[in-house]
């Protein structure tokens, strides 16, 4: 039979697990915040290559921090909340600060309400998401609207990749991409826009959660897990670019389907 002490150890010691596992995710989104921050502070100082970087740090650190909640079973409301103010920072305003100070800033006036769009709408994307995951209405297939992360990956991916066209020396890149790049630079403000709007859309977009494709455990998920890093490593800036805006479209088109494919059953039903 347990003593008064040993039970009264055992709950403590459980309650430090419990703390642990709390915890432990928190200091990935805290380094989330971090990276996102100093983003700021670089594309101030108009080192938007770096800027760049930093805002992928934390989409690094944001994918980790969900993935060893979810491990460790540390899920909690407060991780929900520091995590989209964490989000919010590094993937609503550095972004939208890094595209003023390297693009919209020659836009003059026009600049302001489009960065403040995107703010705005990466905002109320995060609210919406912090709502259904309260009521527990998420999915776990996929997302509603464009996730902020792959919104802020385009837009730091592309200043990474614009920035090539300026380097010295030989410089590793995809060609295809990057003779595409001053044509995005002039369109900018424009895609800025639609990927504000995309957040707070509807549009499904994958949520990789589930499902067999991306389990290492498969053929086909080592094969698109090998493919994917081997461009990274091989075209960084580029690979990132491509990736994050494949997404992006993705979404688009499986919306298009879904529209399609409901026209199509509509006469169905009525007969």
């Amino acid at each position: 039979m347990e003593t008064t002490a040993q039970v009264h150890g055992r709950i403590d010691l459980n309650k430090l697990k419990k703390t642990g596992a709390v915890v432990l995710p928190s200091l990935f989104t805290i380094a989330n915040m971090a990276f996102g921050f100093f983003s700021i502070i670089s594309a101030s100082e108009r080192n938007y290559v770096l800027a760049g970087w930093l805002i992928i740090m934390s989409y690094v650190m944001d994918m980790l921090d969900g993935r060893i909640a979810r491990l460790v079973h540390g899920e909690s409301a407060f991780g929900v909340e520091i995590d989209s103010l964490s989000d919010w920072m590094s993937f609503g305003i550095a972004p939208a600060y890094l595209m003023y100070n390297f693009v919209l800033k020659d836009y003059g006036f026009w600049g302001y309400p489009v960065a403040f769009l995107y703010v705005l709408c990466g905002a109320l994307r995060l609210a919406r998401f912090n709502l259904k995951a309260h009521f527990g209405e998420s999915s776990k297939a996929y997302f509603q609207g464009l996730p902020i992360p792959a919104a802020a990956g385009i837009l730091a991916s592309f200043v990474l990749a614009y920035s090539m066209l300026e380097a010295e020396g030989s410089v590793r890149n995809i060609k295809l991409i990057m003779n595409q790049m001053p044509l995005i630079y002039g369109i900018m403000p424009f895609m800025m826009i639609a990927l504000a709007l995309l957040m707070v859309s509807s549009v499904p977009y994958a949520a990789f959660k589930q499902g067999n494709l991306l389990k290492p455990t498969s053929i086909q998920g080592m094969l698109f897990i090998v493919s994917v890093l081997s461009l990274i490593i091989a075209y960084p800036q580029d690979a990132l670019f491509f990736f994050f805006s494949l997404y992006a479209v993705s979404g688009l088109l499986a919306g298009l389907y879904k529209v399609v494919t409901s026209i199509g059953r509509a006469p169905n039903k009525e007969e």
